[in-house]
């Protein structure tokens, strides 16, 4: 390992309650309730169901603090990666399909 990788370390971040808490309810809610990601048939809305867990994903990274070193996934897992893809999810849940 050479010196130049021993250099690049995250920023130091504090933890964030509230996407802690948003990926704490997303697991719950759907380990109680898996129904809440099915479309209006019954059958799994697997882009619902995508863009949920991205969004507890992004809840537990930037929930606890952790800060990735590289930008894209700094940009996948960040606070406003969470809070958006379950604004995503909402709005795909609530399309009706047909």
């Amino acid at each position: 390992m050479g010196s130049r990788a021993l250099e690049r370390t995250a920023p130091q971040t504090r933890s964030n309650p509230l996407t802690l808490l948003v990926a704490l309810v997303i697991t719950f809610g759907v380990t109680v309730y898996p129904q809440a990601l099915a479309a209006a048939d019954g059958s799994a809305d697997h882009g619902a169901a995508m863009l949920m867990f991205w969004a507890m994903s992004a809840g537990y990274v930037s929930g606890v603090g952790y800060r990735p070193v590289y930008w894209p996934f700094r940009l996948l897992f960040s606070a406003t990666a969470c809070v958006l893809a379950v604004a995503l999810a909402g709005w795909r849940l609530g399309i009706p399909q047909g």
